[in-house]
């Protein structure tokens, strides 16, 4: 299996950019461009929240670590997770300094409800492989958190979505060390998107200079 240094790791948070949009994801992380609207903005409020404790916290069976470091070498990402819930389960894995076995689920908060598209399941997916990686463990489920609706959606990690996950972080890694900023595909997304007047999708359709150049010259010539 191959493993990434460390000095080229991606940011895990970029999965989610990159499922939405390849060329938001290139400004973002490779052009290092953002920009904040209401949407990010409240986005932030409640990921800050989430993470606003460092400390492994107790209730009951269940520990629950905030703002959890991880990483994967295999993949060449690292971040953090919002949330990860130990529940104390005898077909779990050993945590230092406590006593009996938990088993390991993630949970990414999310402003907003549940989306058509797969964008937060890649996220969280990503997250599950990372600690899979970390605590050589199993993940079959883990949960998104969704503010608007106030309630856990389960996500099962199949292998569709750990397949995609590696697919697009190969894609991510490729291009990243190119330097490739892809050209603007506009979509009904466009609008919602944060970056719009960085990225300018209105102009994808105006004509490239060379064509214009292209074009004058065949006036000239008749």
């Amino acid at each position: 299996m191959m493993e990434y240094k460390e000095e080229d790791f991606l940011k895990l948070s970029g999965v989610q950019h990159f499922a939405f949009c390849r060329r938001q994801w290139a400004l973002i992380h490779i052009e290092n461009q953002w920009e904040e609207n209401v949407k990010t903005v409240e986005g932030r409020i409640i990921h800050d929240k989430a993470h606003d404790k460092l400390v492994l916290e107790s209730r009951g069976n269940i520990l629950i670590s905030r703002g959890m470091p991880v990483f994967s070498a295999s993949l060449g990402i690292s971040g953090e997770c919002d949330v990860v819930e130990f529940h104390r389960s005898p077909d779990g894995i050993k945590i230092a300094g406590k006593e009996g076995l938990y088993k390991v689920i993630p949970i990414e908060y999310k402003r907003g409800k549940e989306k058509p598209d797969d964008w937060d399941e890649l996220q969280l997916t990503a997250q599950a492989m990372c600690l899979e990686e970390m605590l050589c463990c199993s993940i079959p489920v883990a949960y998104l958190f969704y503010h608007e609706i106030r309630r856990r959606v389960a996500v099962n990690i199949s292998e569709e979505l750990r397949k995609k996950v590696k697919d697009m972080l190969t894609e991510m890694h490729q291009m990243y060390e190119r330097g490739h900023t892809p050209r603007v595909k506009r979509t009904k997304s466009c609008n919602a998107c944060s970056l719009k007047h960085i990225c300018l999708p209105a102009l994808s359709s105006a004509k490239s200079v060379r064509n214009y150049i292209e074009d004058h010259i065949k006036q000239e010539d008749l």
